[in-house]
This record gives structure tokens, sequence and C-alpha cells, in this order.
């Protein structure tokens, strides 16, 4: 399927991970390149596979080389590559923790078909989405970092890079932003890497922490 969303899917529990694939596949617009049942299995098949996806799903708790550790390998390897994490718990912990090593998205594995597809789109369309409870839990995590370490220092960022983080906060795409801004594209790639660079984020997931951090976006509820 050319311009289709190429995915993995990594996860030991077969039934689980058949599942998913089927509810997959009806969909016009993602094809299943491979599936893995642990991260081991899952890098040699990303090495030897010369079509590589666009996002993985995967689940955290497996056997072998689990989520969180695959996660950190791919990150490096393969950074283009999106991870949406799957997993049956919702501490406050483990959802932190995957952010930090690089996932852009969490879901929990009672989520609905529908929010894993709207999931796997949005994240295909922006480069990372957060419900609305993982972004509470982002900004409790990071209100009880600041309570200790306190602010860090904003000033090294123009006005319009703050402006630009602000939108990318409200989960905007690029070329949202380009229209509103009255911009190119191309200007807000430039402004968004050099966003990268300066807050030393992995990714976009990694720039709204930065931007809650440092109270340059305040999420509501």
């Amino acid at each position: 399927m050319s311009g289709a969303i190429k995915i993995a899917l990594v996860d030991d529990e077969v039934l689980f991970r058949k599942g998913i694939s089927f509810l997959l596949q009806r969909e016009e617009n993602i094809e299943i390149i491979f599936e893995a049942s642990n991260g081991e299995e899952l890098i040699v098949k990303l090495n030897d596979n010369p079509i590589k996806p666009d996002i993985i799903v995967m689940d955290l708790k497996m056997p072998i080389l689990n989520g969180v550790e695959a996660t950190k390998i791919i990150r490096k390897s393969y950074p283009a590559i999106k991870i949406i994490a799957l997993t049956s718990y919702d501490t406050k912990s483990f959802v932190a923790n995957m952010i930090q090593v690089g996932a852009v998205a969490y879901l929990i594995k009672n989520t609905t078909p529908k929010d894993l597809i709207h999931t796997i789109n949005e994240v295909s369309r922006k480069g990372f989405y957060y419900s609305q409870t993982v972004l509470k839990t982002i900004q409790d995590t990071i209100i009880s970092l600041k309570n200790n370490k306190g602010n860090l220092e904003t000033g090294f960022l123009s006005p319009r890079e703050i402006e630009i983080l602000q939108l990318i906060c409200q989960q905007k795409t690029t070329s949202e932003i380009a229209d509103q801004l009255f911009l190119s594209p191309r200007t807000v790639e430039g402004h968004r890497n050099n966003l990268l660079l300066k807050t030393e984020s992995r990714n976009i997931a990694g720039l709204v922490v930065y931007a809650i951090q440092n109270d340059i976006a305040v999420l509501t509820f």
C-alpha cells in the first residue's frame, strides 16, 4: 500500500498481538510490515528488514529484552521511528519513564480500538500524541520535579521560538502552525529543530515536557 502507515507490532502475548494485527489490517491507511514477540526479536527484524516501520506499537513488559530497553536502543539506532508504548501499567513512574526514554505516545491495554487507531494516525500526522490522562501525568511529575529543582533558564529562546513551542504544545501540526503564523512549513521546521537543539530534547514529546517544566505552556484539563 503506497503511502500507508507502516507498523511493527511487538508483544509477547500472541493472542493479543494477533488481535491488534487483525484490527489494524482492516484500516486502509495502515500496513503491518512485521511482528515480534520481544525486544531482541524486534531489533533483529529491524536490522534485517530493508523496509522500516514508521511506527512501532510496543508492549513494555516482555521477556529477554523489555520495551523500555528496546526503546532506548531504537531511539539511538533508528531515531526516525516513532514508538507507541502499550502496557497494562498506568502508574505515573511508568508513563514518565517511557516519555523520558523517547516514546511518543502511551496507551493502556484496555484502551478502545478507536483510541488505538486515533493514536496511530495522530502520531503519523504530528510525530507524537498524548491523551489528557498522560498529559496530566506529565504535568504532575514535572510539578514534583520543579519543587525539588526550581525552574530552568528560558531566556535563550526567542519570542518566535516560544510562540511555536506553545503551538506545538497545543498538538498542532507543522502546516497548522505555519498557517497560523503566516510562515512557510520549512521555516517552522527550522524553528522546531532549533528548539530541539536548544532544549536538548530527544523529540517533540521532550519539547512538551520542557515547555510545561518552564511554564511556557499551561495545560488545561
